[in-house]
């Protein structure tokens, strides 16, 4: 009997030590970032690039790159962060807004960049992952191209694919408050993707993620909201004058995204005039333009001439000259269907002066950057892209408002947030669908401060719904305002009242 019971003893012992090793084994050697080209100096915290294979059958894989906490990083909130396009590399929100580094152009031609520290990194308070999504985007990749027609609904379950398994990879973070978010299209990715883990903790699916909330900036989210918030928007800048706002609202009965009458376009076509020479992703930034004229495949969309007509700026880095693909242009929303790529929009011209995507693809294409961060070989992904022309992209979940109404009143925690001067995704479109849920308003409408400035305001609803600007800022917050986007992040993954 003694016996037995030593045997049993044993064996329950051998059982906990191996499920100790799965649950606490670290992160995969492989993936380990040892060093990065262009920096000099001991990174901050520890890095990790790879793949996921989300799809065995199709050899479909999504590559990431994983910033632990400079802080605590067996307690930081995990964050997953997507830019929007459709069909936009993550790595954008990687070199030019939140990332661990700011770089500084090549002082000779064909030079890498230079990588110093940056001081407002999403990292100092959290880990983060930067994900290209979907399959045919940044350095992510399938073997079967026919992955490379999707839409919302694939892109989300793919997405919570790739999570269950980089969690096995990395099971020591499992445990650890989950936020997903991300800006632009990705109002369409975020919520659609967190709809998606909500259901696999419903089903009891392993590994069982710890998701907390969300947040979305100046992020697509419905045709009606989106397509009427420009010219409220442009009224209330001063853009345009009393008279004409007056005489839209009469000619197109409050409904801007469509022209229901001759009278309403031609009063459309007014605003298009006079904000013709503006600078759609921040008014308050310069945009010039050449001579001449680019033209945009009408088959494609008809695009306004004030995104045509989109200039150089003489802002240096970090913020670059210009950017394009975060999203959809001037007063044309995202509708159900098909949506164009921004390569795709450009298809047969040249891009527009005002592109500038220069430092990102000099670095990412660089074949010592590249063998750094373990991404496929050329053979497989011959260059890294911000923004793909790949793929064929169907917008097919509809409204993102009722995917928000579902999950904050299942107690996910909710940030919207809008750069205030992006005209592109205007914050008025935000303030009111984030109304239109009609919730009680908990916090009135308030300033909320960054460095003892006033940085923006806010107003928060129940069920842990926020709504805040960002102010002075552009289509991109954590370039134009790294301090202040920071201070709202650290405070909303923290809990606390920004």
């Amino acid at each position: 009997m003694a016996k037995s019971c030593c045997s049993l003893f044993l064996c329950l012992l051998l059982l906990h030590i191996f499920l100790c090793f799965v649950f606490t084994q670290s992160a995969p050697e492989s993936a380990i970032v040892t060093q990065i080209p262009g920096f000099n100096g001991t990174l901050p915290s520890k890095h990790h690039a790879g793949y996921v294979k989300v799809d065995e059958s199709h050899g479909k894989n999504l590559y990431y790159y994983f910033v632990e906490s400079e802080d605590k990083p067996s307690k930081d909130p995990v964050v997953l962060w997507l830019n929007g396009g459709p069909g936009c590399s993550s790595f954008d929100g990687f070199v030019y807004e939140h990332g661990p580094f700011n770089f500084e152009a090549a002082k000779t031609e064909g030079g890498l960049p230079t990588l110093h520290l940056n001081p407002y990194s999403w990292s100092k308070v959290s880990s983060v992952i930067y994900l290209d999504s979907p399959a045919g985007v940044g350095f992510s990749y399938s073997e079967n191209e026919t992955d490379y027609t999707t839409g919302d609904i694939k892109t989300a379950s793919d997405t919570h694919t790739f999570l269950l398994k980089w969690f096995e990879l990395y099971p020591e973070f499992l445990s650890n408050p989950l936020f997903i978010a991300g800006e632009s299209y990705a109002g369409v990715y975020v919520p659609t993707l967190a709809s998606e883990v909500v259901k696999g903790i419903d089903a009891d699916v392993k590994p069982k993620l710890n998701l907390k909330g969300y947040l979305v900036g100046n992020g697509v989210t419905d045709n009606k909201f989106d397509g009427n918030a420009l010219i409220p928007f442009v009224h209330g800048m001063g853009i345009i004058s009393d008279d004409l706002y007056e005489e839209l609202n009469k000619e197109c009965n409050g409904t801007f995204y469509i022209s229901p009458s001759v009278d309403c376009s031609m009063k459309l076509g007014e605003v298009d005039k006079v904000t013709d020479d503006l600078n759609i992703y921040n008014i308050l930034e310069p945009c010039y333009h050449g001579t001449e004229a680019e033209e945009i495949a009408a088959s494609i969309v008809n695009l306004p001439s004030s995104f045509r007509k989109l200039g150089e700026t003489e802002r240096p880095f970090p913020v670059r000259k210009r950017m394009f693909g975060r999203a959809w242009p001037l007063r044309a929303p995202v509708k159900d269907g098909i949506v164009p790529t921004w390569p795709q929009l450009m298809s047969g011209t040249n891009a527009p002066p005002c592109v500038n995507d220069e430092l990102a693809n000099t670095w990412l294409n660089n074949d010592a950057v590249r063998n750094a961060i373990h991404t496929a070989p050329k053979s497989v992904v011959s260059s890294w892209d911000i923004c793909t022309g790949a793929l064929i992209y169907n917008h097919d979940a509809g409204s993102m408002i009722n995917y928000h109404k579902n999950l904050t009143s299942r107690g996910y925690r909710a940030l919207i947030y809008s750069g205030d001067h992006d005209m592109c995704v205007p914050f008025t479109g935000s303030e009111a669908w984030t109304r239109s849920v009609g919730y009680k308003i908990v916090d009135k409408w308030r300033p909320w401060t960054s460095n003892d400035q006033v940085a923006g305001f806010t107003q928060g609803y129940e069920k842990n719904l926020t709504f805040l600007t960002v102010k002075g800022s552009g289509h991109t917050v954590p370039e134009y305002k790294p301090r202040e986007a920071l201070d709202f992040y650290k405070r909303f993954l923290a809990g606390l009242s920004i």
